[in-house]
């Protein structure tokens, strides 16, 4: 689904909590999930659009990694029911959930340090023969799906710009190349969906650049996308719809122009630099882009030659 397939199906769509969309991929009721006397998350219902780029926005402590990681079997609520492609989610554990096609990553990156790029890639491959004990003994049954793995692998780490790095250990990586890593690995089970949280934190502007670009492929190439960010400039620029959370609450939803013009998300979480946009003439230039990813290859070589 293109831009503009996406925006032309949430055109109709109202801009409010909870409102339903043409084609929901996820949808979610009466999520609820309690620390002691704290409630962290109280979702009374919402629906991600298939094929187009939602983010989850709201100030720290408004339950949006707590909700990112409910429905995707890495924490349990209170109460709640969810829905992925029509399949209920509700108590599926993480590995399940990532197999039924929506796969998450992690604001703290989770690369496996002591493995290499390209061990990391394999992990998070499906249908793999070779992880039975019968099967492994048969290097036949696992050699060619092994084969066919790892040129998927090395395919998305052409690009991610990482192949050069494939034989390398993942702890050597700078922060923004292991969150290009986390973010190829988890498409390494061509999901439907992919939820990310908090993918620029801690990038350079070089490396955000590309992010941006990828992210924007994901949805052109047919992938849902869920994000959560705090970035409101990357926000206005590559998302289709915007929820809002506050005190764990959906409390607003909408096309990122009008949810950034209400007056109660302005409030509760803009600030007074809620106007500012990111048009082209905001973004890098072809040419200072180059410049920054050029300085970031060599920081990242300074890095690996320290870490040596």
């Amino acid at each position: 689904m293109s831009a503009e397939t996406a925006a032309e199906a949430l055109a109709t769509v109202p801009a409010e909590p909870g409102a339903p969309k043409p084609d929901p991929i996820l949808v979610a009721d009466d999520v609820v999930r309690r620390f002691g006397g704290m409630t962290a998350v109280d979702v009374g219902h919402l629906e991600v659009q298939r094929g187009a780029i939602t983010a989850l926005i709201g100030p720290n402590g408004a339950g949006k990694t707590t909700l990112f990681n409910l429905l995707t079997g890495f924490d349990q609520p209170n109460s709640g029911r969810w829905s992925f492609g029509g399949r209920s989610l509700a108590g599926v554990p993480a590995a399940k959930v990532a197999r039924a096609g929506m796969v998450r990553t992690f604001q703290l990156t989770k690369a496996l340090s002591r493995m290499t790029v390209m061990e990391n890639m394999r992990l998070g491959a499906a249908d793999q023969p070779g992880e039975t004990f019968a099967r492994a003994l048969v290097p036949p049954l696992w050699r060619p799906r092994e084969r066919a793995i790892t040129a998927k692998a090395e395919e998305l780490l052409d690009r991610f710009r990482l192949l050069d790095k494939k034989d390398e250990f993942a702890g050597s990586l700078s922060g923004g190349q292991r969150k290009l890593l986390e973010m190829a690995r988890a498409l390494m089970s061509d999901p439907e969906m992919v939820m990310l949280d908090e993918p620029m934190a801690g990038v350079n502007p070089a490396l955000t650049q590309s992010l941006l670009g990828h992210i924007q492929a994901l949805r052109d190439g047919g992938t849902t996308v869920l994000f959560v960010e705090h970035d409101m400039h990357m926000v206005r620029h590559i998302s289709d719809w915007v929820a809002v959370m506050a005190e764990g609450r959906l409390v607003a939803e909408g096309p990122p122009g009008s949810v950034m013009a209400n007056p109660a998300v302005v409030d509760a979480y803009l600030g007074a630099h809620h106007d500012t946009d990111l048009g082209d003439d905001a973004l890098l230039s072809d040419e200072v882009a180059q410049e920054l990813e050029a300085e970031a290859e060599a920081e990242a070589r300074a890095h690996d030659e320290e870490s040596r």
